[in-house]
């Protein structure tokens, strides 16, 4: 659930185990020297290889395509990637010019250049009629219009912003950037009156047809077995002694029905790496290092945040609400939100499914970010207390039976079902904890284990679902990175979404005034100049999200990883991902 930006910016989500092994030998060398593999067992399957369209975890595109910055997770500062220099006007910070680096080339030898930056950003990302979550953190201010963008040249482009607005910069350079000789004429041809591109590098389309930038090009899929990419002959990037960059020659993607797979795998000696490490699994894995051959990396809290929704859905679609007006009213409480935070023991969770390696969660901004608002600073937070709970549950109407079933004021009993991703065991064990502990205060808890893919349906398009135990992935230090969450009109607003563009319309949504005022500050946040300004309008909206909680924020787990020692150069970041610098890593035997 991520909008489409350089890797860089979002690896620090991607849970993978990797394994590295021999591959075929070149044919056309005497010594036969195997290619280096790096082979990556993942869950699922790609929906598709298209990056405008991908939003889901893994990134697909991660080695494949690139925007013209990206971020540096160990220094947090900002790098050149298809851009070699970016140049702020000293009399308009809103206008800037990037040039690309000389030489570019697509990976079937055609020349990379400005017109594809413009195809990409003007054509792709800011059409309409292309549904994506970059639109929600490229729109600014209260217009929602997005920046101009202008060929100077082959290798220079010039965007200027319509009004003040602070990422900018960090925005447009985070865009993977798409061939427009490849892609140009499926923006405007149609089919059943959309555009063609919505269908084209969908999950079916032959591997040689998708022409990438990044450092590695796809080779083979195969569903349900194994995804392969193999080095970009025309990558960009050479290392200080003038050879050419990536080393390792392959990467494999191999599918696995779960986590328990991965572990399995990795400690039979296959896979090379293991990322995320599940708290569980730390001790277990701790204890085989040395004999193993590996190395435990541990960084600080996971980025982004765990969280518990409720679908606060008023409206209705062909007359039918999407969600019955007997529980709407009770998700829609604020009473009812803070008795479930107050319910939820976070530290039992923290110390018997996290093994004690696991955070609190307090918001949405990152605890790396420079705008996080911790509670120590003065943000809300909830304790554990049922007393507290029944309090507030009483004081919103609801009471209880002499069997402590919990009934609304109308003598509905109080029961929902929370689903979650079938493929994350941990969140499978946190759902069940949290129906323990909200049948102490008479609720009655379902659980629905859906597939992750089953599941972002309902809630992107069905909306039929009543709460959900999901996880987003940091999009960066920048809060604005979490416009496609908060904006009222958002993709990614799921807990009161607006209709997908080509479904049926809502009648009777309804956004509450406190929506409303986290939307106006994420456009005055965007606006605003000053850093310490910013700050203070970003620390307003975490403290109306911990009083109003649409979502309940959780436990993140602790960034860890085990990495073999055959792989060299691993720099391991404090959020995580032990491949962020794959370019540099080699193997040895």
């Amino acid at each position: 659930m991520r909008h489409p930006v350089a890797r860089s910016l979002f690896t620090a989500t991607i849970a993978f185990a990797l394994t590295l092994q021999l591959a075929a030998c070149n044919p056309k060398s005497l010594t036969k020297a195997p290619l280096s593999q790096i082979v990556v067992t993942q869950l699922g399957n790609p929906k598709t290889f298209n990056p405008a369209l991908a939003n889901e975890i893994p990134i697909v595109y991660a080695y494949t395509h690139e925007g013209l910055l990206g971020d540096n997770p160990i220094t947090q500062e900002l790098e050149g990637s298809l851009a070699e220099k970016w140049d702020i006007d000293p009399k308009n910070a809103q206008k800037i010019t990037f040039t690309l680096r000389e030489g570019l080339k697509w990976s079937d030898g055609h020349v990379l250049n400005a017109d594809d930056v413009v195809f990409s950003l003007k054509d792709v990302y800011f059409n309409p009629e292309i549904p994506s979550d970059a639109q929600d953190v490229f729109r600014i201010g209260k217009d929602k219009k997005f920046p101009s963008v202008t060929k100077i040249d082959d290798r220079r482009i010039e965007i200027i912003s319509p009004e003040p607005f602070a990422p900018l910069l960090r925005q447009m350079g985070s865009a993977a950037i798409l061939p427009k000789h490849i892609l140009g004429k499926s923006v405007t041809d149609k089919v059943g009156g959309k555009p063609a591109f919505l269908s084209m590098w969908g999950s079916g389309t032959p591997m040689k047809d998708i022409v990438c930038s990044g450092m590695y090009q796809f080779d083979t899929y195969v569903a349900n077995q194994r995804l392969s990419f193999k080095k970009n002959p025309y990558y960009w990037r050479k290392d200080t002694q003038g050879v050419r960059q990536p080393y390792v020659d392959r990467i494999v993607w191999k599918s696995v029905d779960n986590q328990d797979t991965s572990l399995l795998q990795f400690r039979s000696g296959g896979p090379d790496l293991n990322e995320p490490i599940r708290p569980e699994d730390f001790a277990l894995l701790k204890g085989e290092e040395k004999r193993g051959k590996f190395t435990i990396q541990v960084g600080g809290p996971r980025q982004g945040f765990s969280y518990l929704t409720f679908n606060l859905n008023q409206g209705k679609r062909n007359g039918r609400p999407l969600v019955d007006p007997i529980k709407s009213k009770w998700f829609n409480s604020v009473e009812f939100r803070h008795a479930i935070n107050h319910s939820i023991d976070l530290d039992r969770m923290i110390t018997n499914l996290f093994r004690g390696l696991g955070d609190r969660v307090y918001s949405s901004v990152p605890s790396l970010s420079p705008f996080y608002l911790s509670p120590e600073k003065g943000l809300k937070t909830y304790d554990y207390n049922l007393a507290k709970a029944r309090a507030l549950l009483k004081k919103a109407g609801f009471k209880y039976t002499e069997n402590n079933q919990l009934l609304d004021s109308g003598g509905n009993p109080v029961k929902f079902t929370i689903a979650t991703n079938a493929e994350n065991v941990l969140r499978a064990k946190m759902v069940a904890q949290i129906k323990r502990d909200l049948g102490k205060i008479g609720m009655e808890v379902s659980i629905s284990q859906l597939n992750f893919g089953v599941l972002i349906d309902k809630m992107e398009n069905s909306m039929d679902w009543e709460a959900v135990l999901m996880g987003f992935g940091s999009g960066g230090i920048d809060p604005h990175n979490g416009a496609n969450i908060w904006l009222t009109d958002a993709q990614s607003h799921h807990f009161n979404r607006k209709p997908a563009p080509d479904s049926s319309p809502l009648e009777g949504r309804v956004v509450a005034d406190w929506e409303q005022e986290i939307d106006d500050l994420y456009v005055k946040g965007s606006q605003e100049m000053d850093e310490t300004k910013r700050k203070q309008i970003y620390n307003k909206t975490q403290q109306i999200a911990q009083e109003k909680l649409p979502f309940i924020y959780l436990v993140n787990a602790r960034v860890m990883a085990a990495t073999r020692d055959l792989i060299q150069g691993i720099q391991f970041p404090q959020g995580g991902d032990a491949l962020w610098n794959l370019h540099e890593l080699n193997t040895i035997d």
